[in-house]
């Protein structure tokens, strides 16, 4: 059987296969592919043209995505989906006092992020200012191995979990300060989880600082973190270090109480 409308017998009897595509076609769109012709979703997603044109007319007519009869996107109706996560999950609501507060103090963005395959999502935000080329917001997602909150949560997971995502991650150079070496960034990971903390350098982006810290909740392991980001020309990383650490690690210190 091989229609995508019946379940994939290949593996589990209770996946739905039609509903792994469709959710991979909205995958497909982000903040660097806001719109994309039929051609680059099934290209992105691996499926045939075919089906990527039924699962796109399907979410258009649906309201979660639109058409101008050459490029599809999401609609703001999109944002029901994550809203129902949000609104159920009470994470975000426990951690953003605590990042005001945070920001409050030292007049700096801070965020909280979780980890999400190989990359991290951010689940609460406060802005003090926009020091990124991109907008951050809930949902905006990272990778793991250029930011400090990707590497406050990998250095507290499991050797195994490490050593998989190693094994399987491309290290791409953001910028020319960006750890490509697997060897250096297993050190890095190391030294992440003996001092307690992250700092990252201008390897996401130039003149962009960050620091952070796990919170290490009270069944020992480590689902989220928490950073503080500053422009580099403005904050060393030894202020941040001094000014910044104490704020956090009081903050993930509160929380793993919470969560």
């Amino acid at each position: 059987m091989q229609s995508d409308d019946v379940e994939d017998q290949g593996s589990d009897r209770d996946f739905v296969a039609s509903l792994e595509k469709g959710l991979l076609v909205i995958e497909a769109f982000d903040a660097s592919r806001p719109r994309l012709i039929l051609s680059d979703v099934a290209k992105l997603t691996g499926i045939t043209r075919a089906a990527a044109r039924r699962y796109l007319l399907t979410l258009t007519k649906l309201g979660y995505a639109d058409f101008d009869g050459r490029y599809f996107s999401l609609s703001p109706r999109i944002l029901r989906l994550g809203y129902a996560y949000l609104s159920s999950a009470s994470l975000s609501t426990r951690v953003q006092p605590f990042l005001e507060q945070i920001s409050e103090a030292t007049g700096e963005s801070s965020s909280a992020a979780i980890l999400d395959g190989d990359d991290i999502v951010y689940v609460a935000r406060s802005a003090t200012r926009r020091i990124m080329s991109i907008g951050l917001g809930v949902g905006s997602r990272l990778p793991v191995y250029c930011t400090s909150l990707g590497r406050a949560i990998l250095a507290y997971q499991s050797e195994d979990t490490i050593d998989a995502y190693l094994r399987r991650v491309r290290l791409e150079a953001r910028t020319p300060k960006t750890i490509t070496d697997k060897t250096e960034l297993r050190n890095i990971l190391k030294a992440t989880h003996d001092q307690g903390f992250a700092i990252v350098n201008e390897e996401l982006e130039f003149g962009l600082r960050s620091i952070a810290v796990p919170v290490i909740q009270k069944n020992g392991q480590v689902t989220i973190a928490l950073n503080l980001s500053a422009q580099a020309g403005r904050v060393s990383a030894d202020e941040m270090r001094e000014r910044f650490l104490p704020s956090l690690m009081a903050a993930s210190e509160s929380l793993r109480y919470l969560l």
